[in-house]
């Protein structure tokens, strides 16, 4: 099945880049079962965290055969991890991950490699 690239950012509220750090720690140790177990509709995902003059932003990058079922399927599920996961974003970004992402996801405009 073809796997599709998606790669969006979102803002980090100020006074929260340590929590983010923690967050994506408990990812990566503690709740990574959990998180592992979570992923249905998502074969791979890296975030990135990059500081700027204008704020901190998290850049998620995923492949998934389906972009708009990976949020769909979050922002309806309320198995416990999901609910918390959504929690946390929530307080890291402002963003309600129960509603859809604002003009959907990003268009992808170039791809390149060197295959």
């Amino acid at each position: 099945m073809q796997q599709m690239e998606t790669c969006f950012f979102v803002p980090i509220l100020p006074g929260k880049t340590e929590d983010a750090h923690r967050f994506a720690n408990d990812l990566n140790t503690t709740r990574r079962a959990e998180y592992t177990s979570a992923q249905l509709t998502c074969t791979k995902e890296s975030w990135f965290l990059q500081e700027t003059p204008h704020g901190s932003f998290m850049i998620v990058y995923f492949q998934a055969p389906d972009g708009n079922a990976v949020m769909g399927n979050l922002a309806q599920s309320q198995e416990p991890f999901d609910v918390w996961f959504k929690e946390q974003i929530l307080g890291l970004t402002g963003i309600d991950c129960t509603q859809p992402m604002p003009g959907g996801l990003p268009k992808q405009v170039l791809c390149w490699s060197r295959d």
